[in-house]
C-alpha cells in the first residue's frame, strides 16, 4: 500500500500522538481512532419526526439525570444553588 504525506495542525498532531499505543505507528493509531461508526455516518437517515422525538428523549433523559443529582446532593445536605 503507498503512503500520502498530510498536513496537520500541530494540537491536532499532539492528541493523536496521546491516544497513540506503543506499538503502533501514526497510521495505525488513526485508523483505530476513526474505525467503526459515527454519528455522522447517521445523518440523513432518519426522518425529521423521528429525529426529533430521538433529540425530546435524549432531552428527557438529561433532564432526568440532573434533577436525581440534585436530589441525591440535597439528601446528602450539600447545597446545589
Amino acid at each position: 500500500m503507498g503512503t500520502k504525506s498530510v498536513r496537520i495542525d500541530e494540537d491536532l498532531y499532539r492528541r493523536i500522538e496521546a491516544h497513540k499505543r506503543d506499538d503502533e505507528t501514526f497510521s495505525e493509531a488513526i485508523d483505530r481512532l476513526i474505525d467503526g461508526w459515527s454519528l455522522l455516518d447517521l445523518a440523513d437517515t432518519l426522518d425529521s419526526e423521528t429525529a426529533d422525538a430521538h433529540r425530546d428523549a435524549i432531552e428527557e433523559s438529561e433532564q432526568a439525570g440532573a434533577a436525581a443529582v440534585e436530589e441525591l446532593l440535597e439528601r446528602q445536605g450539600i447545597d446545589t444553588e
